[in-house]
């Protein structure tokens, strides 16, 4: 099976296939790449080769294999901090003590760090990446090396994922989405940069719009004022956190719109409808005060003045 199930970054793949057949294994990868790219797809296949026990690794099949990507093998420990923007620094010097405890089961014992880690966090895994036990093995995921310590980079194996061709995008989205037109799937290619998971997060976003989303776009792209209304009322009786969800849809279609009128095939054809009857300024003008009510909202503001407040703003 080996590293097939990662669309492409073959190079990438074929190096770490050699690496692996050799024995060399490192102590710290730095899993590179944007939002999107595979970095936790390539982090969980990295992790079962490791401690694979077929031959051609990861074999996928083994029930080693079958552990780790059920997120179950006692010996792949995920250290995050959901709480917070960057894991804090209990967290990261909780998990260096943990390092010093052998393995469960296998030779090796591999610590995913998906999420950001601030100065301090990363000076204190430095600690352990400085004389890291034998049989211990780390990957951090990041969107943006350079956010890290020249001392952090100075120690790692860097495996950099790129962006796809669209040979293998294009047919990688059709087979994940079947029902999606092929204009829907040219415009996600065309907003992704190239890489799968944002392209198939804008399908998504396109393909599940609650009614709501749906009679706002055609409100504002009418300038119908009592239709926008009509759709905000009964949402002053939401729940904050339902409410930011919505409000951030509506700003990812007028986004989209903007990305229409600069020259973009659109994703969605509401974003498309909302760029061919309003101008940029205004699409601008209705981003803002949406993002100004996330804020809101986030704020602890009652969700009926938010929706007050946009009734006047986006008439």
């Amino acid at each position: 099976m080996s590293f097939r199930s990662l669309l492409g970054n073959e190079r990438l793949k074929e190096n770490l296939e050699q690496s692996l057949k050799k024995g060399r294994i490192s102590h710290f990868y730095l899993l590179c790449g944007p939002a999107g790219s595979g970095k936790h797809t390539l982090a969980r296949l990295l992790s079962a080769a490791i401690l694979c026990l077929g031959k051609n690794k990861p074999c996928l099949s083994c029930e080693v294999c079958r552990k780790v990507m059920e997120n179950t093998h006692p010996d792949v420990i995920t250290v995050e901090d959901p709480e917070h923007k960057h894991v804090a620094v209990k967290i990261v010097r909780q998990f260096r003590e943990d390092v010093f405890i052998r393995p469960n089961e296998s030779e090796h014992k591999i610590y995913l760090l998906p999420q950001e880690l601030g100065i301090e966090g990363q000076n204190a895994l430095l600690k352990i990446l400085e004389e890291p036990p034998a049989y211990g093995v780390f990957l951090l995921l990041t969107d943006n090396p350079e956010k890290l310590l020249p001392t952090i980079r100075s120690r790692c194996t860097e495996l950099k994922l790129t962006a796809l061709p669209e040979t293998i995008l294009r047919p990688a989205l059709k087979n994940a989405f079947p029902e999606a037109s092929q204009e829907a799937i040219s415009a996600a290619i065309a907003r992704s940069g190239g890489f799968f998971g944002q392209a198939k997060q804008i399908l998504e976003q396109g393909l599940t719009l609650p009614p709501q989303t749906e009679s706002f776009a055609l409100s504002f792209a009418k300038k119908d004022a009592l239709g926008l209304m009509q759709t905000l009322v009964p949402m002053e009786k939401w729940k904050r956190d339902q409410l930011i969800g919505v409000l951030n849809q509506w700003i990812e279609l007028l986004t989209g719109a903007l990305v229409c009128r600069a020259g973009l095939p659109a994703a969605h054809p509401l974003s498309a409808d909302i760029s061919a009857s309003r101008s940029g300024a205004e699409v601008k003008a209705a981003i803002d005060d949406l993002q100004k009510c996330v804020e809101y909202a986030q704020g602890n503001v009652s969700p009926a003045a938010i929706c007050g407040y946009l009734v006047w703003a986006l008439r």
